[in-house]
């Protein structure tokens, strides 16, 4: 017994002196949960929205200043006429507009109804319902609360209009979300495994000696996954058209030069990571929570990321399938140009950089 004992003091001994079984043991747990309860949520908060008032009158603004009040929207932008409606669209930061038509209040006083129209981005078509009821939601709201006051009630009349997916077809939201992940398995994830496999095994300084420069042995090595990328993105175009019905409202040139970017951006992940990990065992760990969690919690391809705490929307910056997302939604299904897309664009390239730039570091530190 007292050799048993001994034999388990050893493994709490080895356990508490390696901080990586540690940080596995006791850090992981306590991130997914905070990054899953926060993360994962079908509500609202602070979306991003504009008004368009033709009427412009006292019950309009108690009503502006009823949805502006709550915790769920945050008015954005004041338009003047139903020309900006779109742009502000394209624009990518407004998710719905309110539109209260001409005499709103004089119609409510002598009609005993007004309309107001609740146009939404549904593009994600599950955001894009839940705007739309917890606008109405509110319209309801003040309405009883007017009618208390007055003998016959009167009807605020709210009409929802969705635009770019106006049939709210799910594809149109994954298929870029399942672009970008699929993209992301193939560039990253091979990418570090394949680098990962040559250290392991020992062949790798063995081709950093040959003739061939270091750059050279890592370009060879990552060379064959740009085009592999480059066939699935192809194919899940063509399958997004083809079989789903999903528009490519936008230049697929641009489209594709956007993607290679992002394969790109993609394989230079990959290769930090491979600076990292000395196995493929850690590699695929690292590429799996380093990469898998954060594409399909922080990107916005599931879950809003204006819903989620500040500080994971401000960790959502660092994730570059949130920008590529961002691209393929606004081509395929807004078709916007590179007017619109030009933040993303330079983020991608500046992520693209640095990437490189560290992993070049680390390489002539590691390997050399």
């Amino acid at each position: 017994m007292k050799r048993f004992k001994g034999f388990v003091q050893k493994e709490f001994y080895h356990i508490f002196r390696d901080k990586r079984s540690l940080f596995i043991l006791f850090g992981m747990p306590i991130a997914q949960i905070m990054l899953f309860g926060f993360a994962i949520t079908n509500e609202i908060n602070n979306v991003d929205i504009a008004i368009l008032d033709r009427s412009n009158d006292a019950t309009t603004k108690e009503i502006i200043n009823k949805i502006s009040a709550s915790k769920y929207f945050s008015v954005l932008q004041v338009l003047n006429n139903e020309s900006g409606i779109e742009p502000a669209f394209k624009k990518g930061k407004v998710k719905a507009v309110l539109y209260f038509e001409n005499d709103f209040s004089k119609k409510l006083i002598a009609q005993k109804s007004a309309k107001v129209q609740i146009v939404t981005d549904a593009t994600d078509p599950n955001m894009a319902n839940t705007i739309s009821n917890y606008i109405i939601s509110i319209l309801q709201n003040y309405q009883q609360e007017q009618n208390r006051t007055i003998e016959i009630g009167y009807q605020i009349v709210p009409e929802s209009r969705m635009i770019y997916n106006s049939e709210l077809k799910s594809v149109y939201m994954f298929v870029p979300g399942v672009m970008t992940v699929i993209l992301m398995l193939v560039s990253a994830m091979m990418t570090s495994i394949s680098i990962a496999r040559e250290k392991e095994q020992g062949t790798m300084e063995i081709l950093l000696v040959s003739p061939l420069k270091p750059f050279q042995v890592i370009l060879g090595k990552v060379f064959p996954y740009i085009f592999l990328s480059i066939i699935n993105a192809v194919v899940i175009v063509l399958l997004s058209i083809f079989v789903f019905n999903v528009p490519v409202t936008g230049s697929l040139f641009l489209l594709g030069l956007e993607t290679v970017l992002f394969i790109i951006t993609s394989l230079a992940l990959g290769i930090l990571i491979s600076t990292i990990a000395t196995t493929q065992q850690s590699a695929m760990m690292i590429s799996l929570m380093g990469l898998m969690l954060p594409v399909i919690l922080l990107s916005g391809f599931i879950f809003p990321v204006s819903s989620m705490p500040w500080p994971l929307q401000i960790i959502s910056h660092i994730v570059p399938a949130k920008w590529f997302i961002i691209i393929v939604k606004g081509i395929m299904l807004k078709g916007v140009g590179l007017n619109f897309l030009w933040k993303e664009t330079l983020v991608l390239g500046a992520m693209t950089l640095f990437f490189i730039g560290l992993s070049v570091k680390k390489y002539k530190i590691r390997l050399e």
